[in-house]
């Protein structure tokens, strides 16, 4: 790894407490993780990430807005985690 990409924002998304996606912060995009109760889409934009959608019932990871570097949201019915590890966490279980 170079040292450049160990600078790099990241976003980590987990199901299940497995990783199904290791991704650059630097790319703008949407990406569909599906859990137990359908999918949840997650937003990489501007550096930034979010849950912009779940479909849990209470919406809080939703509601969470833009996860802060070394933070995280849980969509707990989902069964899906969001981790903003531009610094911070280096593992997040549930």
């Amino acid at each position: 790894m170079h040292q450049s990409d160990s600078l790099e924002g990241r976003v980590i998304v987990r199901l299940d407490g497995k990783v199904a996606l290791d991704a650059s912060l630097r790319l703008n995009r949407r990406i569909d993780i599906r859990g137990p109760l359908g999918y949840s889409r997650i937003e990489i934009r501007d550096g930034r990430v979010r849950v912009a959608s779940d479909p849990g019932p209470r919406q809080l990871c939703v509601r969470q807005g833009w996860i802060p570097p070394g933070g995280a949201a849980i969509c707990l019915p989902n069964r899906v985690s969001v981790e903003n590890a531009a610094a911070g966490y280096d593992t997040l279980n549930y």
